[in-house]
């Protein structure tokens, strides 16, 4: 009886191959009108292979709730949640770091099948790296990497990539909670954004520079350069907006200058190129890492440091962009 069960296993999508065979040839030798025979064929193979289950509807209000601050809509159906570190006071090289220059943690999130794929970089004092990595552990919530971005900054600032697949409410509970075992500041509630200041950079003469227009945030001067390819995590398709675009950042230093950091998103034929034209350029190269671990094709992200003249910089991290396919058109 089991043998007789097995090959009517075996015989079943046999047969099925078979028809959709016949389907497909007698498509290619025009027997029957074009369309109806495609439409059989395509009626056929839809049978065969069953449909991707479409991503469910998040509730981000609930999402909102759970992390304890709004997120804010980004491009590719992507919903990021920012927790700046307004608390620390670091200074690199005698310069007082921004939070928005190298000191936001963030979360985004993607729908996928029934719940959400997420990602993120918590910035972290190193007394606070190994409680937030069991309490994000507990929850579900894995670590793609470890590291720094910056050198000579006092204190000492570590970022810990997060990755995590499932219910969007959980992972927002675990990360808030994970993020109750720091200083981090709590989201304040209605607050308006403070009103633009002068910088006392060329912003206009960067972005021509760069082939990349900027955004002013928290008195930093931010551009993003997209990748050009479709980047996948496990098969899935990953929108730029989580984390995988070139990112520059611009703080002014005073008299027309900057100090300049970020990461430079890059295929593994482009870090060295893109090491040699920083270089030349004067600009320190941090630290260089992986951000995902089933990344497609593979990512290094490399961080930068330089201060100095705003535009003379923006040149040179342009001279790094033509050695990618980042290249502005």
């Amino acid at each position: 009886m089991l043998a007789s069960t097995a090959r009517q296993t075996v015989r079943t999508p046999r047969a099925h191959l078979v028809a959709l065979g016949a389907l497909l040839m007698q498509a290619a030798c025009g027997g029957g009108s074009g369309g109806e025979a495609e439409a059989k064929a395509a009626g056929a193979a839809a049978q065969a292979t069953p449909a991707a289950t479409p991503a469910r509807e998040v509730d981000w209000k609930a999402v909102d709730a759970a992390m304890g601050r709004t997120g804010t809509e980004q491009p590719g159906n992507v919903r990021r949640y920012g927790m700046p570190r307004s608390d620390m006071r670091v200074t690199v090289q005698g310069v007082p770091i921004r939070p928005g220059f190298a000191l936001g943690s963030w979360l985004a999130m993607t729908p996928r099948g029934d719940g959400v794929m997420a990602m993120g970089d918590m910035v972290l004092k190193e007394s606070e790296v190994a409680p937030v990595m069991s309490a994000l552990q507990a929850g579900g919530v894995e670590q793609t990497a470890v590291h720094h971005h910056v050198l000579h900054e006092t204190p000492r600032v570590v970022y810990m990539h997060v990755h995590a697949m499932g219910d969007p409410v959980k992972i927002a509970q675990t990360v808030r909670g994970a993020l109750e075992r720091t200083s981090t500041p709590a989201a304040a509630p209605g607050a308006a954004a403070p009103a633009a200041e002068p910088l006392g950079i060329d912003t206009a003469g960067i972005a021509r520079t760069l082939g990349h227009t900027g955004r002013v945030n928290g008195g930093v001067y931010q551009v993003n350069a997209p990748r050009p390819e479709t980047i996948r995590d496990s098969d899935m398709v990953v929108p730029g907006s989580m984390g995988l675009g070139t990112v520059m950042n611009f703080q002014p230093t005073g008299g027309g200058k900057a100090a300049i950091t970020g990461d430079f998103v890059l295929r593994a034929s482009e870090v060295n190129p893109v090491i040699r034209a920083l270089r030349a350029a004067n600009i320190e190269v941090t630290s260089l890492h992986n951000h995902m671990l089933n990344d497609e094709p593979r990512l290094f992200f490399m961080h930068f440091w330089a201060n100095d003249d705003a535009v003379t910089l923006a040149r040179g991290l342009r001279a790094a962009l033509d050695s990618t396919a980042q290249r502005a058109r």
